[in-house]
């Protein structure tokens, strides 16, 4: 992690790096994609799912898995080292899903583990200590196609991960959700208000956010074309799974990767970790 990126993603919770896949590899990991979503789910391979009641996304349940050239992006050599500097070393994959955002899907409001913490022992941090920025919820977002001005997709509250204060009820996105606290789901924007940025990544950007950063989603608004990427979250290996990964998913991976989803303890150093890309 250089100490550009260091500063950045302290000072505003995420950083965007361009140009991460490219040429053929770009195409490869576009095509992979395309052929899960093109897949029947009866002629599914084992242990996929695809989860199209989501309001927000069409979830293609560990997309990461489903080919060799996906499975590569969870330690792809550019992000790989930012990704052991925030775990300090003691990265743990939690989940990886290819997602997919159409103009029938609803507005996601603004939110963040900051602003619902967990109760739990899982509960999230960001800090800078001895030099080093640790965070504990990290979400890494490989771009498999453009975004443009206008078109909607992710927006984040920068520098939201350490604000003193709770973010008013409402406030940037008013009436986004019901009296009630839920999502509104006839609520639409696609404006992008003073303090709230639209990130706009093309295919082969990486998108990284900590998830203690408020963020969310516009309305997307092109008819002809959809928001696709690969969604890969990071924990502390010494964190107990939420969710384990189903047999099947786990036997298809490569023994590296298998080491990368597989918990651990505080005082351990995986090989991964160890080992140079």
């Amino acid at each position: 992690m250089t100490p550009e990126q260091k500063y950045f993603f302290d000072l505003t919770g995420y950083l965007h790096l361009e140009g991460v896949v490219t040429g053929d590899a770009l195409a490869q990991a576009q095509a992979a994609a395309d052929r899960y979503m093109q897949v029947s789910d009866e002629d599914l391979p084992p242990g996929f799912h695809v989860n199209r009641l989501r309001n927000h996304f069409i979830w293609h349940l560990y997309g990461f898995a489903f080919d060799r050239v996906l499975e590569a992006l969870t330690q792809h050599p550019k992000v790989w080292p930012i990704v052991k500097a925030l775990m300090n070393d003691r990265p743990r994959l939690t989940s990886g899903n290819l997602m997919v955002n159409n103009h029938t899907h609803e507005f996601h409001p603004l939110h963040s583990a900051r602003e619902s913490p967990s109760k739990g022992p899982e509960a999230p941090y960001y800090l800078a200590r001895d030099g080093k920025c640790l965070c504990d919820h990290l979400v890494v977002f490989f771009y498999l196609t453009d975004v443009y001005e206008g078109d909607g997709g992710l927006i984040i509250l920068p520098g939201s991960h350490k604000s003193a204060f709770d973010r008013p009820e409402g406030f940037f996105y008013p009436g986004s959700r019901t009296p009630e606290g839920g999502y509104n789901p006839d609520y639409v924007s696609y404006d992008v208000p003073p303090g709230v940025l639209n990130v706009l990544p093309k295919a082969g950007d990486v998108v990284m956010i900590s998830e203690m950063v408020t963020h969310g989603a516009l309305s997307w608004k092109p008819r002809d074309r959809d928001r696709r990427f690969l969604t890969l979250r990071y924990m502390p290996q010494f964190v107990m799974p939420l969710n384990e990964f189903p047999d099947e998913i786990v036997e298809r991976l490569l023994p590296e990767t298998q080491e990368l989803i597989a918990t651990a303890s505080y005082s351990q150093i995986k090989e991964i970790v160890q080992t140079e890309n």
